[in-house]
């Protein structure tokens, strides 16, 4: 090709991508944003695995039950409240900027709960925290679908939801370890990491060109085309020039606000009710699955292990599966798919955990196993449906409002549940429950639209304006 006809070809930020395929750029965006998801799984775990140890220095042996509970709340509390106001954030200032911004920050406050004197003190900087660690999940959302090829969007958008489960990993080992022979301050410690991470992210990661481009930032939009070419080793048909790139139309409208109106609020309540749906379930499982899992091997803790596992390595599986079967079958048959599945799963295990724990490992492991597997396969199928569902201008908006509502159910799962268990409740009821809230996600899938199945994202802004 001439460099005459090259320097004439108009295209796309997404054509141009695409013409890379999966390369060298995608993989180094896969773990730069990945890792950075991680933490968002750390933290909720590591409580999981210190929360004895805390309380125990705050108020002796005997700790205090009535706020050990709480503990896992309030850093869920800073998520939600993050969350909302990482989505105008970034559609205002760039995703790059506020995901650094985030991660820094709540490593930054990470490092005072290591030395905090008191219960109080300790719980108010898990909420400032988490306030910044909000911003996490819908920004790592909506780079994985602004940076990576259409055909593979779904695949590294629910895979991608996998570093959360890393991050659950890392919290169970460096936990179990670190209070045997250390003691519990070690852990968010090694949680305090981001604040060194955020500078490797920065460093590296470029801003998103769709983000640029709408904002008329082409000079940037430019420069990230450039790095994504020489990251990835390839030359293209295409003549790098702002004069090139052909912007899809852009909304008149870019208030967070758009989110509830017109095309969009319909959409917009049912993901709202599926990813609540989903966190309600998957939150509960894990606030309770230590005792479950305990109760199921008769209080043998290596077992234990095994069976908790052994559902992670279920969960990994589903977010990868969960996204080729997205790309085979469409966004919206497969959400639907995914909900059905984790409202029979909720069920089986109800009915097998009513076996006798101590000759029924087996059974148990195969049930858990399935139920992690569902459970993870049907949320994360919503992933790519929220991303896809908003134009660049407000995308990380939307994204941010349905993972904020969505979240806001791992404040109230475990309090409904344990309410529940203290109330005399057993474990097959109480999982059994669990079915309610996924067949209501279930519902919802039907008010979606077919998604986006194919379309790259500057299709999908003009196919919304026309």
């Amino acid at each position: 090709m001439s460099a005459d006809s090259k320097a004439a070809r108009k295209f796309t930020i997404s054509q141009f991508i695409d013409s890379f395929g999966v390369s060298k750029f995608t993989i180094s965006i896969f773990f730069l944003v990945g890792i950075a998801m991680m933490f968002d799984g750390y933290d909720y775990m590591i409580i999981s695995y210190t929360n004895t140890q805390i309380m125990q220095e705050f108020f002796g042996p005997a700790g205090n039950d009535a706020l050990k509970g709480a503990l896992s709340s309030w850093s869920t509390i800073g998520i939600v409240v993050g969350s909302f106001a990482a989505g105008p954030l970034s559609d205002k200032f760039g995703r790059r900027k506020i995901l650094t911004f985030g991660t820094f920050m709540y490593g930054l406050f990470t490092i005072p709960c290591i030395f905090a004197p008191s219960y109080e003190l300790f719980s108010v900087f898990r909420v400032i925290a988490g306030l910044f660690l909000g911003v996490c999940t819908p920004i790592v959302t909506t780079l994985f679908t602004e940076f990576t090829p259409t055909k593979q969007r779904s695949f590294f958008i629910t895979f991608g939801m996998a570093w959360m489960i890393v991050g659950w990993v890392f919290a169970a080992l460096i936990g179990t370890i670190m209070v045997q022979v250390a003691t519990w301050h070690w852990c968010y410690a090694i949680g305090a990491f981001p604040v060194i991470y955020a500078f490797i992210f920065g460093k590296f990661t470029p801003e998103s060109a769709h983000w640029a481009a709408v904002h008329g930032k082409m000079d940037l939009a430019v420069s990230t085309l450039k790095c994504i070419q020489k990251r990835s080793g390839k030359d293209t048909g295409f003549e790098i020039d702002a004069a090139n790139i052909l912007v899809p139309p852009v909304a008149g409208k870019a208030s967070p606000a758009e989110v509830w109106k017109g095309r969009y609020l319909k959409t917009t309540i049912a993901l709202v009710i599926i990813y609540f749906a989903g966190n309600f379930s998957i939150y509960g499982v894990n606030a309770w699955l230590p005792a479950l899992m305990l109760e199921a091997t008769g209080g043998a803790v290596t077992a234990s292990y095994m069976l908790a596992m052994a559902q992670n390595a279920a969960s990994v599986v589903a977010n990868c599966t969960t996204g080729f079967v997205s790309e085979a079958m469409g966004r919206k048959r497969n959400l639907t798919f995914g909900y059905g599945l984790a409202v029979v799963a909720c069920l089986i295990v109800s009915q097998v955990v009513k076996l006798p724990a101590e000759t029924s490992f087996w059974p148990y492991l195969i049930a858990f196993v399935f139920m992690g597997f569902a459970l993870n396969y049907a949320i994360t199928a919503a992933q790519p449906m929220m991303s896809e569902s908003y134009p660049t201008e407000f995308r990380n908006s939307g994204v941010a409002t349905i993972v904020a509502l969505g979240k806001s159910a791992g404040i109230l799962s475990p309090v409904v549940l344990g309410g529940l268990k203290a109330a005399g409740w057993a474990f097959s009821p109480l999982i059994a429950l669990l079915a309610v809230p996924m067949a209501f996600g279930f519902a919802a899938c039907f008010l979606l639209p077919k998604g986006a199945k194919g379309m790259n994202i500057d299709d999908i802004a003009e196919a919304v304006e026309s």
